[in-house]
């Protein structure tokens, strides 16, 4: 149904109960759906029941009970029912009007959307259905057409062809109520509808989503009605992510067909799962820095940093000749602070990485410190796994550079300074008990 305003028509009613009637928003097999207003403003969709189905008393009688059983349905994944008058010579009842564009018409102006789109707009129409069914209600005729997407998330509307559960899907002249193509196969054949019913217009829902098109192509009414009992869907193109999800929810069978709890849970997983996965567009250095942090209870990262102490104690005095031929103190144990007094680095495992002139969330050198504290033995071991060891000396300072705004100590040049060994004493001795516990630690992990 065609959810575009349109003006009203000669024909058309002003007033409708306590409703005033302002645009058309569309008609079905039902009747004609209005948007109105009450005294308060509050918007409302009323549908108008058609003449010949207004005249037919069993088709009266039906509809009363629907209305009632919709009455009870709670949960905002459905536009509310606001009034009703099934005495009136052409019955209506009227919804919480929601803005926004239906489903159908987003897939048709925009193009399939995305994995984790679909995933999360089926959670939530799953959800919205567990309370339908809770009521005693199957919907019968889910179709991207009635799925209105709303600022506030998806809703499934236009209930007038509803059943309570256990009718019959077929009307008194034995055809099957609803829209071909999204239609489940025991509507067709004209048996038991059942809360799996829903499930499978469901899937063929998020296929078209998936798709822009219909799981069992196009063509007239009794070709896509013999598709659907017979033939198997065509779910090309759907994301790998959804494809064996959706597919059992279009069994045939419907004790095959995953229960509509089951379906809000794994489309919940499926996109959180499929919105994580939009996430890794972040720098590569973020992905692996992350990964490796997944590895840490095995003790891997531990292992890994033990190598690079190991590496770092041996290269350390190089490391102190290269501070005093170059003049930069890069490579060295000290940083160089604004003041100009040499600043001790690595006193703890988390201090170490931060004070220096290497970020770990950067990866560059840091032009306030002009050293590189994170290359000495007092590295965190955040970033003792997430970069291999560096070359000292020129690497990355390109030949001795020189600390911030010219700035240079005395300690900065003299090859032996016995309280700069004192540190760098006492700071191997801390790392190196801090590693022992990491790696006991993570052992009785």
């Amino acid at each position: 149904m065609d959810m575009a305003m349109m003006r009203l028509r000669r024909e058309d009613p002003r007033v409708v109960g306590s409703f005033r009637l302002h645009r058309r928003l569309g008609a079905g097999g039902m009747g004609v759906v209005y948007l109105g207003s009450d005294r308060r403003g509050q918007r409302v969709a009323l549908k108008v029941i058609r003449p010949d189905l207004a005249e037919d008393q069993e088709f009266r009688s039906r509809f009363a009970r629907e209305v009632s059983a919709a009455r009870r349905i709670r949960g905002g994944c459905t536009a509310r029912l606001v009034a009703a008058d099934l005495e009136a010579e052409r019955p209506w009842f009227a919804t919480q009007y929601v803005p926004g564009p239906s489903l159908h018409d987003k897939v048709a102006e925009e193009g399939p959307l995305p994995a984790a789109e679909v995933a999360s707009v089926g959670a939530a129409l799953s959800e919205g259905l567990v309370a339908v069914h809770e009521a005693g209600v199957v919907h019968r005729d889910l179709k991207p057409s009635n799925i209105l997407l709303s600022p506030k998330g998806p809703r499934i509307i236009d209930f007038g062809i509803a059943w309570a559960t256990g009718a019959s899907t077929l009307t008194h002249v034995g055809t099957a109520v609803g829209s071909p193509g999204f239609l489940a196969p025991e509507q067709v054949r004209g048996a038991t509808v059942t809360p799996a019913t829903d499930v499978f217009s469901l899937g063929a829902t998020l296929a078209y989503a998936s798709t822009a098109d219909s799981p069992f192509g196009h063509g007239s009414s009794e070709v896509m009605l013999y598709r659907v009992v017979h033939e198997e869907a065509h779910l090309h193109g759907v994301p790998d992510a959804l494809a064996p999800l959706l597919r059992a929810c279009l069994a045939k069978d419907p004790d095959e067909r995953p229960s509509t709890l089951q379906l809000s849970m794994r489309l919940k997983e499926i996109a959180a799962r499929e919105a994580q996965g939009l996430s890794d567009s972040r720098p590569p250095v973020q992905r692996v820095r992350e990964r490796e942090a997944q590895e840490l209870p095995t003790g891997r990262l531990t292992e890994r940093y033990t190598e690079r102490l190991v590496e770092r104690g041996s290269m350390g005095e190089r490391g102190s000749q290269s501070r005093t031929a170059g003049g930069s103190g890069s490579g060295s144990g000290s940083s160089v602070s604004r003041s100009g007094s040499p600043r001790s680095t690595g006193s703890s495992p988390r201090t170490g990485g931060s004070t220096g002139g290497s970020s770990p969330r950067s990866g560059g050198p840091s032009a306030r410190n002009g050293g590189s504290s994170s290359r000495t033995g007092g590295s965190s071991s955040r970033t003792g796994g997430s970069r291999p060891p560096q070359p000292r000396g020129t690497g990355r300072t390109g030949g001795g550079r020189q600390p911030a705004g010219g700035r240079t100590t005395s300690a900065g040049r003299r090859p032996a300074n016995p309280r700069l060994l004192r540190q760098r004493l006492i700071v191997f001795v801390v790392v190196t008990l801090i590693v022992a516990l990491g790696i006991a630690a993570a052992q009785q992990l």
